[in-house]
């Protein structure tokens, strides 16, 4: 189990070097989150890493997941949230733990998967959003394709988390053929 935290790791490592290089010019950007741009797709990602990590820890996350988490600052806003995050899922026991979602409790390991897969998406399609794919990491992608596509994923393609799959040609890069796993539409996108 501990392979999973250390990809969770790994795709907030991931995704902080693609928030680094997140401007002031990229916010109001389109993502391939239907109808959020770059500025609310980092605030959901970074409310949801806080209150992944109260979850693990019985904290307060001081905040509901869509409040304003970024403040005047995203890039400090993610790196907080990023070292909450880790600490909480590198606490001794933080698999064992029920993790409450918003579809309801969850044991550990699943809680885990459903976190590698919004920290390696979210920051995928933020890549996309500002022109840094080159940042993500496919093997990632790829590894958690191949674990979607290995479970009964089609009762997670629900209103409000995932769409049904969209085309995506065979040969696409491999955080592209996850995102239209999915349910996102790149092609508005290119």
């Amino acid at each position: 189990m501990n392979n999973l935290i250390d990809r969770i790791d790994r795709a907030i490592g991931m995704t902080a070097a693609i928030v680094t290089g997140i401007t002031g010019d990229h916010l109001a950007a389109p993502t391939p989150c239907p109808g959020w741009d770059v500025r609310a797709e980092l605030n959901h990602l970074v409310g949801g890493m806080r209150i992944f990590a109260a979850q693990l820890t019985g904290a307060d996350p001081g905040g509901e997941h869509e409040d304003d988490w970024l403040g005047a600052d995203p890039p400090a806003a993610f790196a907080e949230a990023a070292r909450l995050d880790r600490a909480a899922w590198r606490r001794p026991g933080a698999l064992e733990r029920t993790v409450r979602l918003g579809f309801g409790a969850v044991p550990g390991p699943m809680a885990a998967l459903v976190h590698l897969t919004e920290v390696l998406a979210h920051g995928a399609d933020l890549a996309i959003a500002t022109g840094q794919e080159r940042l993500v990491d496919g093997q990632s992608c790829d590894d958690l394709l191949a674990a979607m596509r290995g479970m009964d994923f089609d009762a997670f393609r629900l209103p409000g988390m995932f769409g049904p799959e969209v085309h995506q040609a065979g040969d696409a890069p491999a955080h592209r053929r996850l995102l239209a796993f999915l349910g996102r539409d790149l092609s508005a996108l290119g």
